[in-house]
């Protein structure tokens, strides 16, 4: 029989969804599954955005420009401008997903076996694409005790090696809900120029910065024009997950030129889904205000909820809606798994994602659990409740 390729073993699962055939047989059991593990938004899609699918007038779905449509890239630098990030059309491409810009960036800058460091934990996905693209991840730790805060910089001078070719940030962070500062985005632009190397930002969140705090993003940081590669995406700003329309963005030609050259391969992205996000680019304000303040209710509501809990810590999200959570077990992939198949309350329970997908280091995150905050107040009291309860009888 043909074997598969190494790098498809090597391809890490997500630890967001391996436990789905876990919750499919709890839900064939009857039970109720309160969803902590996956960051899809229960918040309304901008109408704007659906009624310009519903109403479109082409008579051909046809191809778009690989880079994106003019009018929708045009559109993208004038919402940039509102944020303080001064672009052109020329300087963004069209992605299917964050997730494409992503692979577009990692194999525009990096050959294999080079190196792109990242503080950890990170995006699980980051795993992926550096195996798919044969890089190789060197962590930075950040630790819950530090409320997952950017490690010092001499941490990360001392992981620089000539295969480093970039740093790769999410700002704000999934899966700690992590807000990096201005000046630690200053901090990370001085070591790229120093070092000669690229600053990847994934800022799909960037509009979910709490307690006052505005979101700061590389693209502001001038001197580094060269270095700079911004990651973005509708997915979460309009909770427009199943759109799969991104960008990457970039003042430096070359990148783009070369991210244009894997957009080509790949034709065009999807035409309908660029109909939509462009119409979302006129939601007004008060969508967004209202948002804000749900999540900043949840995420405070589920803090609290959590505090109360022996035994648990947790870090404070500035950002994003999700926190890392350490739990007094031994391995939370078998508490996570128990959970589904032998645990409930009254016919309910629910699904978390394990942490230790969301390090590169072996044996770190072992204890610790990905909550997404994307459920109303009153059902994430309830899966709390449900947490509780499960900790007091589980056994490792």
């Amino acid at each position: 029989m043909p074997s598969i390729s190494k790098k498809g073993q090597h391809m890490p699962q997500s630890p967001i969804r391996k436990l789905v055939p876990y919750a499919e047989m709890a839900y064939k059991q009857g039970k109720t599954v309160y969803h902590l593990n996956i960051g899809q938004p229960d918040i309304k899609t901008p109408e704007i955005a659906l009624d310009a699918v519903k109403v479109h007038s082409l008579e051909i779905l046809a191809y778009t420009r690989s880079e994106g449509s003019d009018e929708y890239r045009t559109k993208i630098a004038n919402y940039y401008s509102k944020h303080d990030i001064h672009l052109t059309k020329s300087d963004i491409i069209v992605t299917t997903g964050g997730s494409e810009a992503l692979m577009f960036a990692f194999g525009s800058v990096m050959d294999t076996d080079d190196e792109v460091i990242i503080p950890e934990p990170f995006y699980a996905n980051y795993n992926g694409f550096s195996t798919a693209s044969g890089v190789n991840i060197v962590p930075v730790i950040s630790k819950i005790e530090d409320n997952f805060a950017l490690p010092p910089i001499e941490e990360f001078e001392k992981l620089i090696t000539p295969k480093t070719k970039a740093i790769l940030i999410c700002n704000p962070g999934n899966p700690t809900g992590y807000l990096y500062s201005k000046e630690e985005i200053k901090k990370l632009a001085h070591i790229v120029k120093k070092h000669n190397l690229f600053l990847i930002s994934d800022e799909v969140y960037r509009e979910f910065a709490y307690d006052g705090v505005q979101h700061y993003s590389i693209m502001q940081e001038e001197d580094i024009a060269e270095h700079a590669i911004m990651i973005d995406s509708v997915s979460k700003r309009y909770s427009m997950c199943g759109a799969r329309i991104g960008c990457i963005v970039s003042k430096n030609k070359d990148v783009i030129s070369t991210a244009l050259k894997f957009a080509q391969a790949r034709l065009s992205p999807p035409t309908l889904a660029q109909i939509a996000s462009e119409a979302a680019l006129q939601t007004p304000q008060s969508y967004f205000d209202d948002v804000i303040e749900e999540y900043v209710a949840r995420r405070n509501t589920l803090i609290s909820e959590l505090e109360k809990i022996e035994g648990v810590k947790v870090a404070k999200p500035k950002g994003a809606f999700y926190c890392i959570v350490e739990l007094p077990v031994k391995n939370s992939d078998a508490f996570a798994q128990w959970l589904l198949e032998s645990f409930d309350v009254d016919g309910e329970t629910i699904m978390v994602a394990p942490a230790a997908g969301f390090y590169s280091t072996p044996g770190v995150g072992l204890n610790q659990i990905r909550i997404a905050y994307v459920l109303n107040q009153g059902s994430l009291i309830k899966a709390v409740s449900i947490l509780k309860e499960a900790l007091k009888v589980y056994k490792d």
